[in-house]
């Protein structure tokens, strides 16, 4: 057991330095996306910079207190934590402050905290304490839905603010799921979801994408089971039926209505086969039916999601994303400006306070969501390799620490701070360069606010604070 004199010896230093470096830089970048003249002191308080510099202090305080606090403290007091999270998203909702639309934030004196932010804290304990519990197996189905639970009332809770780039980075708790033993074939599942989702809006005949999924479908199995007589018989099915179906709609109604074509042929041969399937017990080439069943049917939903469930600034967004509509003066505008700031910079950058884009206040919301753009005007291509390269050594240094972890707690827990911070880092980053849909989220370290920089410190510390220990065995 490790002695609580040689924890010292044992903290990663390299990860709080890289973590200081981020933090640093991102203050600096705050403090050149609002500067004015008029107030050039960058420990001008009135400012937001001003303001960032007190959330450091306390953020460099949680870390200090962090390592005061014993080893056993977190998992024991996982669930209540977690508990706690709960409690302040209920009470968002009742006595929250809405800004842009959304109730996120609680106002206590002259701050504000975004208990969604805290939320994603809370989740990863409850997750890491369940997983480490005794004879749990992420495979099982009782696991699955226990896991689902967890992550169910922090993001309908989230949803009724509605804060849609908190919810999303719940989604990053799939990979810590997969790295424990859940089957590939799961996150598979989610990214065809998500291809078929972008090709539904794309493609105007749902037809051509039914038959990709066949084909695909077929080819799949055959490659995977070497039945080849099988799937060419699920084949000629599908083919026949469909033929047959197609003739007799064009001769009674002398045109082609192609998804209700699409859909009877579906149906009928899809039946038909799983009946065969069923009778020479081909169980897997049953399943490879149901799952092509269930992405079609998703396939011809998606224009009821679409347009009933997306609200009208999320559907305007994703149009603009697809290219679909073109408003660089409206709903693209933010985007827009942001790749001119960025494409502006160049190889080496304008230098520092140097950036028109950001001097002029031509992007919006430049020191949270989009503070990406003034780095990369500002420092240029350099300038954007350098934070995306200590990004990526900071996800790396986490999952080395992951991995050397003796403790199932501790092992879940530093998986789950690596993958939020994946998250975090690809989607703030990939919205800023028109790659992904603006959904409001910080870019960690580097976005102005105290909650989220409390929130990434706390994660990242307590991970520190484990890994020292690492030698011990928690429960």
């Amino acid at each position: 057991m490790v002695r609580r004199d040689n924890i010292i010896a044992n903290i990663d230093w390299t990860t709080i330095v890289v973590y200081v470096v981020l933090v640093i830089m991102g203050w600096l970048n705050i403090y050149a996306a609002v500067y004015n003249d008029e107030h050039n002191s960058i420990l001008d308080f009135s400012q937001r910079y001003g303001s960032q510099l007190i959330w450091i202090f306390f953020a460099f305080l949680l870390a200090l207190i962090i390592f005061m606090i014993d080893l056993k403290f977190y998992p024991f007091f996982a669930y209540i934590i977690y508990g706690v999270t709960i409690f302040l998203l209920i009470l968002v909702l009742v006595i929250g402050k809405e800004i842009n639309g959304a109730r996120a934030w609680i106002k206590i004196g002259f701050f504000s905290i975004q208990p969604g932010e805290f939320a994603k804290i809370g989740t990863t304990f409850a997750i890491a304490k369940y997983l480490s519990s005794y004879n749990v197996k992420v495979t099982s189905l009782r696991a699955l839905f226990a896991i689902g639970a967890i992550m169910f009332f922090p993001m309908v809770l989230i949803l009724l603010q509605p804060d849609v780039g908190s919810l999303l980075v719940f989604l990053a708790f799939s990979i810590v799921l997969f790295r424990e033993g859940l089957p590939g074939a799961v996150l598979l599942f989610g990214f065809v979801i998500g291809v078929l989702f972008v090709m539904s809006l794309l493609v105007t005949h749902k037809i051509f994408i039914i038959g990709a999924i066949i084909g695909i479908g077929f080819l799949s199995f055959a490659f995977y089971t070497k039945k080849y007589k099988e799937s060419g018989l699920g084949l000629l099915i599908f083919g026949s039926v469909g033929a047959i179906i197609w003739t007799l709609f064009y001769f009674a109604h002398k045109k082609l209505d192609y998804a209700l074509i699409a859909s009877a042929a579906f149906i009928i041969s899809g039946v038909a086969f799983l009946i065969i399937s069923f009778f020479r017990r081909i169980t897997l080439l049953t399943t490879f039916v149901l799952f092509m069943t269930g992405s079609i049917l998703f396939t011809y939903s998606v224009d009821y999601v679409f347009g009933h469930v997306l609200e009208p600034h999320q559907r305007e967004r994703m149009d603009i994303l697809l290219g679909l509509k073109s408003d660089p003066k409206g709903k693209g505008y933010n985007v827009n400006q942001s790749m001119i700031a960025i494409g502006s910079g160049g190889f080496l950058g304008k230098g520092f306070l140097q950036g028109t884009q950001t001097k002029y206040n031509f992007v919006p919301e430049q020191s949270t969501d989009f503070i990406f753009c003034t780095i990369g005007e500002e420092w240029g291509f350099i300038g954007t390799f350098v934070v995306i390269g200590l990004f990526v050594f900071l996800l790396l240094r986490i999952v080395i620490m992951a991995e050397r972890q003796r403790s199932v707690f501790s092992r879940v827990y530093a998986y789950s701070v690596a993958s939020i911070l994946f998250f975090h880092i690809a989607i703030n980053i990939g919205m800023t360069i028109g790659l992904l849909p603006v959904i409001g989220i910080p870019l960690p370290f580097f976005s102005y606010g105290g909650s989220s920089l409390w929130s990434f410190t706390v994660l990242l510390f307590v991970l520190i604070r484990l890994d020292a220990s690492r030698l011990e065995l928690l429960k």
